[in-house]
């Protein structure tokens, strides 16, 4: 399984960027995706994710400005970035949980897979 994302870039505060990120390979089945940031010398942290039924979550420093999406179809996650703020600047990763297989009685067959970063700069 690949996670393959797109995006990011430079902005000026106040400004909007959007993040996607497509899975691709081996996949029966797409639980939550979600996006992590990790700014330099920072750890990385949950920004937003959304569940297959389509309930989301988001970290309070991002609430009202971020909106995750989801396309089971394409099997695409997409961070919508409004009113983007220089303390938003960051290295920003794509995550899914994947089943590669349906379960059976001894085990699920569900994995994390991470897809490369990519740089959202926000200037001020």
């Amino acid at each position: 399984v690949q996670l393959q994302a797109s995006g990011g870039g430079l902005v000026q505060a106040g400004g909007s960027l959007r993040v996607s990120c497509t899975a691709s390979g081996r996949i029966y089945r797409i639980n939550e995706m979600s996006w992590y940031r990790q700014s330099p010398g920072r750890q990385r942290v949950l920004i937003a994710g959304v569940e297959r039924g389509g309930r989301t979550r988001y970290h309070d420093s991002v609430k009202g400005r971020f909106t995750i999406s989801r396309d089971d179809a394409k099997r695409t996650v997409t961070l919508q970035m409004d009113n983007l703020r220089p303390d938003d600047t960051a290295v920003y990763f794509c995550n899914a949980d994947v089943e590669i297989a349906p379960a059976n009685s001894e085990r699920d067959f569900e994995f994390e897979f991470w897809g490369r970063g990519t740089l959202v700069t926000v200037s001020s």
